[in-house]
C-alpha cells in the first residue's frame, strides 16, 4: 500500500540523540584498540529501547533516523557568521559521529544525512510530504526550531521528558501558534546559532508584538508606529537583519531527496548484522541481550580484562567503592566549635579539598560569599559568610542572614591551614579560589588541582569542567547552577541564595572535587606523566595566578581615540564603497552586497544559497581582489576595522578594573589539548600584529609611570624544534650560524643564492617553514600564496625532497598516533588522537593535528618551564611578569633596571629546556622596551 492515509511516521533527531548520550555517560573506550565509544554505547541503548517501547496500535510503521551533515549548510550562505560561534565537538565524540550511522543501519532503521543541509530540514521535508499524504508524524525531539512544523497531524515528542508538544505547547513556548514561531524567532534571534535578530527584543516581546500586530511583515511595515523608542528604532535599524534572521530560522519543506517515503517502511532488526556490529563495538551487554532477544550465536569477543599492546588508556576508570552523594547529609558551619572541630580533623588527615562561593565571577573585584571544604567523600561542610536577606524592605536589603560567623574571624582561622605546607588543599581551577583568597592575605599553598589532574591524564579526550568530569568519572550530575541562581533578568547573586540551599550546592562542589583527586592522583604514576603534572602544570599555576593579579595598565583615552579613528576611516571606506557601487547600499548587509557585488557589477563567482541570497564569505572577497576588483577589498578594508572597533578598541574598555586601571586577563591551562594557554575575559592571545591598524591596538597597554614594558618573545621557536626532531643537518646548522631560515629555505629548494634573492621567493619559502609545521596541503598553500594548486603542491613535494627527513617525522608521527592513539612532547607530554582513525575530511585535519602537536606542544611546554623560573629568576629585580603570549613575555620594569631584567630572563628563557631537553639547535630570544607594548615587542 502506499504511503499516505493510515500511515504514522516517526523522524528521529539523531544529533540530539547522539549528544544526548554523550553527556549522560562517562567515557567508554575499545578494549581492543582504544576508540572512545561511549557515545556510540549510549546512542545504540537509546534506539534499542525507542525499539522495544514501539509496539501496538500507535507503533509507527515508517520511521527514520535524520542526521546533520558536517560541514557549512545553505544558511552561511545566507549569513556568513550562522553557527560562528558554536563550539567544535568534543574531540573524543569526532570518530563516533559515523559509528552512530553505522548503528542505525544495524538496528535496520532507514539512516539520512543530505550534504548542505541540517537535519531539521529533511525532517522538515519529510513532515510536509507526509502531512501532504494524510499520514499522521511524530518528531522524536525537543528542538525548539522544529515547533514550527507541528500542526494537521504532526506532533512533536520530547524524549528528554517524555511529553508530547502540539499547538498549545507551542504556544506556552512561545505565545504564539506554530505558524508564528518563524516570525518570533525571528525577532528573537538565538545566541547559540549567532541569528542575529532585533537586539533588546526576546521571545515574550516579541510574541507580543506579534499578536499584536499580526505576523512579521505587517509589524515591520509599521514598525514606526510602536510606542516604545527602543523596540521601535531596534525594529527599525535593524530590519534587513531581521529578515535575514527569519531566512535562517525558516525550515526549509521543499528539498530534493532522493528517496521515497515508502521506503522508510518499519522492519525489523536483521539479528545476524545486529549482533555483528555489537559485537564489532565490544557491548558485551547488548550483545547478550541481543542473542537472547534474537536467538542467534553469541559470538567470542575479546578478553574483558585484556588490552590491546599500544591503545589509549581507559579513561573509564573504576570509581573507588565510596558512599553515594547525599547532599542533606552536608553540614552547615554556623560556630566556631565547628570550624575548629574540621580543621583538627583536616591537620589529622593532611589534606583538604576547598571551594570558595563568591558574587560573580571576576576575582579580581568579586566578594567573598562563603567557604566549602571536604575531607573525605560524603563528609562535606559551607561555611556561609556573606549570605544577605535580599531586596525584601522589612530585611533593609542588605542585611546578612542570620547563622553565619564573621568574615573575617573565619579567615584568620582558616588562614594558617591554608598557608600550612603540610596540608595539601585541593581545588577545581584552584587558580580562582587563590586570587579570591588572596584579596583577603591568604597565600593558599601548596594545593593540586583536579582540573590539571585531568588535562595532564587526558588532554585531546574531553573537557576538564567540573560538571563534565563528575559525570564522566563519578557517574553525578551536579546541581545545575542555573537551578540555583536563576537566568535572564531574573538572575541573582550567590549571596541571595538561600543558606539551606547554598549548603547543598557549594558542599558538592568539594565533595566532587575531592573523589576526582581521589581518582585522577594514583593514575599520574601508571600513565607516566607525574612529571607532566609536577614540572609543567602544578607549579606554573601560582604563577599565572599572580600574574593574573599584576595586570597591565591600559590607556582608555589611547582606546577610545583608536575607536573613534576606526569609525571614521569606516565612514570613509563607506563612502568609497558606495561609489564603487554607484549607489548606497548597508556595507555591513552581506544580502545587498551580494546583490551589488554579482547582480549589479557583474562580477565572477557568485553562488546563490536556498534563499536567493549570494554567497560573501571571506574566501570569496579575498578571491574578488586576487582578480583585482576594488570593491571586495575595499569591503575586506571595512570588516577589518569593523572587527577591529567592536572586538578591541570598543570592549577592552569594558574590562578595565576601576580600581587598579589595569586589564586582568585570566590564563587557561587547559585551553588547547597541545599545551598552549589561552586567556579570556579579555583574550589577549588573539591581538591582531599582521595588519598595521591591528598592531595599533598594543599602543593601549602601557607601562606606569617611570617604568617600562619589555617583551621577550623566542626567534623560530617551532622550526628550531623541527629541525631538531626530524634531524634536518642543514636546518641546524642554518640556525647554530644564525642564517636567515627562510632565504636558506629558499636556496635550498630553488637553487637560488640567498644574496640578490628575490623577496617573493623568500616569502614562498617563509610560507612552506611555517606551512609544514601545520601539515599544510597543496589547496592550503595555493590559497595562502595565490598560486595554482598544481604550483603550490611541487613546492611541497621539492621541501620534502631537500629535506626528506620532515617526511619520515611526519609519516611516523602519524604511525605512532594510529598505534597508540596519543602523541607526546619532548616533556612526556601526551597528547591523545583518539580522531586519528576518523574517515573522510575528517582524517586529514586529524593527522595534521597529531603532526603539529609534538612541535607545538614543546614549544609551550618550554616556555612554561621559562615561566615556573621566573619569580625566582626576577626576584631580586624591580620586574614584574605581566603578560604571556603564545612565544612571548612582558614585563614592567623601572626604567633604569630594563638591561639588568632582559640579562635575567633571556637566560631563563633560552635555557628553559635544559636540563630535562637537550636540543641541537640554539635557542634565542628576541628583546624590545618601550613605553607600551608597540615599542616593546
Amino acid at each position: 500500500m502506499a504511503f499516505g492515509k493510515g500511515h504514522h511516521l516517526h523522524l528521529i533527531d539523531g544529533s540530539a540523540f547522539i549528544f544526548r548520550a554523550y553527556h549522560a555517560l562517562p567515557p567508554l573506550t575499545r578494549k581492543s584498540d582504544g576508540l572512545p565509544v561511549g557515545a556510540v554505547s549510549g546512542f545504540s541503548n537509546m534506539l534499542y529501547r525507542y525499539i522495544e517501547g514501539n509496539t501496538g496500535p500507535d507503533a509507527p510503521t515508517h520511521a527514520a533516523v535524520i542526521f546533520d551533515y558536517s560541514g557549512k549548510s545553505f544558511r552561511n550562505d545566507i549569513y556568513p557568521q550562522y553557527k560562528a560561534n558554536r563550539p567544535p565537538a568534543p574531540e573524543d565524540l569526532i570518530p563516533q559521529f559515523p559509528l552512530t550511522r553505522d548503528a542505525t543501519r544495524a538496528f535496520n532503521i532507514s539512516c539520512i544525512e543530505v550534504e548542505g543541509f541540517e537535519a531539521d530540514d529533511i525532517i522538515a521535508t519529510l513532515s510536509c510530504q507526509a502531512r501532504d499524504a494524510g499520514a499522521r508524524v511524530t518528531i522524536i525531539s525537543s528542538d525548539k526550531d522544529l515547533m514550527q512544523l507541528i500542526g494537521d497531524g504532526v506532533e512533536m515528542l520530547d524524549p528528554m521528558k517524555n511529553k508530547r508538544i502540539d499547538s498549545d505547547g507551542v504556544a506556552e513556548k512561545f505565545g504564539v501558534g506554530p505558524q508564528r514561531v518563524v516570525d518570533v524567532q525571528a525577532l528573537a534571534g538565538d545566541s547559540v546559532d549567532n541569528v542575529p535578530g532585533a537586539p533588546g527584543i526576546g521571545i515574550k516581546t516579541a510574541a507580543l508584538l506579534i499578536n499584536e500586530y499580526g505576523d512579521l511583515d505587517t509589524l515591520l511595515s509599521r514598525a514606526s508606529e510602536i510606542k516604545q523608542p527602543k523596540r521601535r528604532e531596534s525594529l527599525i535599524n535593524n530590519e534587513e537583519l531581521i529578515r535575514i534572521s527569519r531566512d535562517l530560522v525558516k525550515l526549509d519543506c521543499d528539498m530534493d531527496l532522493d528517496f521515497t517515503l515508502d521506503s522508510l517502511e518499519v522492519k525489523g532488526p536483521d539479528a545476524d548484522q545486529l549482533v555483528e556490529f555489537l559485537a564489532k563495538m565490544e557491548f558485551r551487554t547488548m550483545v547478550k541481550r541481543a542473542t537472547e532477544r534474537y536467538g542467534v550465536e553469541a559470538p567470542d569477543l575479546p578478553d574483558a580484562s585484556a588490552s590491546a599492546s599500544g591503545a589509549a588508556p581507559q579513561t573509564q576508570s573504576a570509581v573507588p567503592e565510596t558512599k553515594p552523594f547525599d547532599l542533606d547529609a552536608y553540614e552547615h558551619i554556623r560556630d566556631m566549635g565547628a570550624l575548629e572541630r574540621w580543621i583538627d580533623d583536616i591537620y589529622e588527615r593532611g589534606y583538604v579539598a576547598v571551594d570558595t562561593e563568591t558574587m560573580g565571577l571576576d576575582a579580581m573585584q568579586v566578594d567573598l560569599v562563603g567557604v566549602s571544604m571536604c575531607v573525605e567523600a560524603g563528609k562535606a561542610c559551607y561555611i556561609p559568610l556573606t549570605h544577605k536577606a535580599g531586596d525584601d524592605d522589612l530585611f533593609g536589603g542588605d542585611s546578612l542572614v542570620e547563622g553565619q560567623l564573621p568574615l573575617d574571624l573565619v579567615i584568620d582561622t582558616l588562614r594558617p591551614m591554608l598557608q600550612d605546607p603540610s596540608i595539601m588543599k585541593i581545588g577545581q581551577n584552584m587558580k580562582y579560589d587563590a586570587k579570591i583568597f588572596a584579596r583577603y592575605d591568604v597565600t593558599v599553598a601548596p594545593y593540586d588541582d583536579t582540573m590539571l589532574l585531568s588535562y595532564a591524564l587526558h588532554a585531546g579526550l574531553h573537557n576538564h569542567g567540573m560538571d563534565a568530569l563528575s559525570e564522566r568519572y563519578l557517574n553525578h550530575t551536579p546541581i545545575p547552577t542555573k537551578e540555583l541562581l536563576g537566568s535572564g533578568k531574573s538572575m541573582i547573586t550567590f549571596d541571595k541564595v538561600e543558606i539551606g540551599k547554598a549548603v547543598r550546592y557549594a558542599a558538592e562542589d568539594a565533595d566532587i572535587t575531592l573523589r576526582l583527586w581521589q581518582i585522577f592522583k594514583p593514575k599520574l604514576h601508571a600513565e607516566q606523566v607525574t612529571t607532566v603534572y609536577e614540572t609543567l602544570e602544578r607549579p606554573l599555576s601560582p604563577v599565572l595566578t599572580q600574574m593574573e593579579r599584576n595586570g597591565i595598565k591600559v590607556d582608555r583615552d589611547v582606546l577610545s581615540r583608536m575607536s573613534n579613528n576606526f569609525a571614521q576611516k569606516m565612514a570613509g571606506l563607506e563612502a568609497e564603497i558606495q561609489e564603487l557601487a554607484g549607489q548606497e547600499f548597508n556595507v555591513g548587509s552581506p544580502k545587498q552586497l551580494g546583490e551589488i557585488l554579482f547582480d549589479k557589477l557583474e562580477l565572477p563567482g557568485g553562488k546563490k544559497g536556498k534563499t536567493g541570497a549570494y554567497a560573501t564569505g571571506v574566501d570569496i572577497l579575498e578571491d574578488l581582489a586576487a582578480e583585482g576588483h576594488e570593491l571586495p577589498a575595499r569591503v575586506m578594508d571595512w570588516r577589518q576595522l569593523s572587527k577591529l572597533k567592536s572586538t578591541y578598541t570598543d570592549a577592552l574598555q569594558t574590562f578595565i578594573n576601576p580600581d587598579t586601571g589595569r586589564v586582568h586577563t585570566s590564563y587557561i591551562q587547559t585551553g588547547a589539548v597541545t599545551g598552549r594557554m589561552s586567556s579570556s575575559d579579555p583574550n589577549l592571545q588573539n591581538i591582531p600584529v599582521r595588519s598595521e591598524e591591528g598592531r595599533k591596538i598594543r599602543q593601549a597597554f602601557v607601562a606606569d609611570s617611570g617604568k617600562k614594558l619589555i617583551s621577550l618573545d623566542y626567534s623560530q621557536i617551532e622550526l628550531r624544534i623541527l629541525a631538531h626532531v626530524a634531524k634536518i643537518d642543514s636546518l641546524k646548522q642554518a640556525f647554530k650560524d644564525g642564517h636567515d631560515i627562510h632565504a636558506m629555505t629558499a636556496s635550498e629548494m630553488f637553487d637560488v643564492p640567498i644574496e640578490g634573492m628575490d623577496p617573493m621567493v623568500r616569502r614562498q619559502a617563509k610560507a612552506i617553514n611555517f606551512g609544514v609545521i601545520y601539515g599544510i596541503s597543496g589547496f592550503g598553500l595555493a590559497r595562502n600564496l595565490r598560486i595554482p594548486r598544481k604550483e603550490a603542491q611541487g613546492f611541497i613535494d621539492r621541501y620534502f625532497e631537500r629535506f626528506p627527513g620532515i617526511k619520515e617525522y611526519m609519516d611516523e608521527t602519524v604511525a605512532f598516533a594510529k598505534e597508540h592513539k596519543y602523541v607526546e612532547t619532548l616533556f612526556g607530554r601526551k597528547i591523545h588522537t583518539p580522531e586519528i582513525a576518523a574517515k573522510g575530511p575528517q582524517a586529514g585535519f586529524a593527522k595534521r593535528a597529531a603532526i603539529n602537536a609534538p612541535i607545538q606542544g614543546t614549544a609551550a611546554d618550554i616556555i612554561r618551564r621559562a615561566m615556573i623560573r621566573m619569580p625566582d629568576a626576577i626576584a631580586d629585580l624591580p620586574a614584574k611578569m605581566l603578560l604571556q603570549v603564545h612565544d612571548e613575555l612582558i614585563f614592567e620594569v623601572d626604567g633604569n633596571a630594563c638591561d639588568a631584567v632582559i640579562e635575567a630572563v633571556k637566560d631563563v628563557m633560552e635555557n628553559a629546556a635544559e636540563p630535562a631537553v637537550h636540543l641541537d639547535v640554539p635557542i634565542e630570544v628576541d628583546a624590545g622596551i618601550g613605553d607600551n607594548w608597540a615599542e616593546a615587542h
